[in-house]
């Protein structure tokens, strides 16, 4: 079982290391699941909360905010649109991925919900897991994954590296 997170402080930054991520897993002809954030699309508040996300199986975008209105402090976050792009991650053919991403497990993840499921789909496919992980939400993680991720320093060189080997290790395992 191969399962790894990032934390990386830095409004935004955990986005950019996972999305750099599936950008180079892509680059090198391989085929991530999960999602990570869509790196283009500029936020309309000041507090960066609105979000699109791009689905890696489909390459579909999906706006997972809402707009409540500029007075608004309630989470923007729009639980159809999450449950939409749960629903095409795992629609997807998980069997033919080479690593699953997902951008944060967040507090639908934490309560068991969201994205777990896939989580756990790709790690019993023997699928390597990277995972961004909020200190908020840093022990409920720790929960799910048993103690067994491995936490990954905010490089995107060493995060690369990480990748390859997971892969190069399953590779390995799955030729014997």
């Amino acid at each position: 079982m191969k399962i790894a997170f990032v934390s990386a402080p830095g409004k935004g930054e955990t986005d950019r290391l996972l999305t750099q991520a599936a950008q180079a897993l892509e680059a090198r002809g391989l085929a991530p699941s999960g999602i990570v954030k869509d790196m283009s699309h500029d936020s309309r508040f000041e507090n960066g909360c609105d979000m699109k996300v791009r689905v890696l199986s489909d390459h579909s975008i999906i706006q997972i905010t809402q707009d409540l209105g500029s007075g608004s402090n309630a989470c923007r976050l729009n639980p159809t649109a999450i449950a939409e792009a749960v629903a095409r991650v795992e629609a997807s053919d998980m069997a033919k991925s080479d690593f699953f991403l997902l951008n944060k497990f967040g507090p639908e993840e934490a309560e068991g919900r969201g994205f777990v499921s896939a989580i756990s789909k790709a790690l019993e496919l023997d699928i390597p897991v990277l995972v961004g992980v909020s200190p908020a939400n840093r022990a409920a993680f720790d929960s799910f994954a048993g103690g067994l991720a491995v936490e990954l320093p905010n490089d995107a060189n060493k995060i690369h590296i990480w990748c390859m080997n997971a892969q190069s290790e399953i590779d390995k395992v799955s030729a014997e």
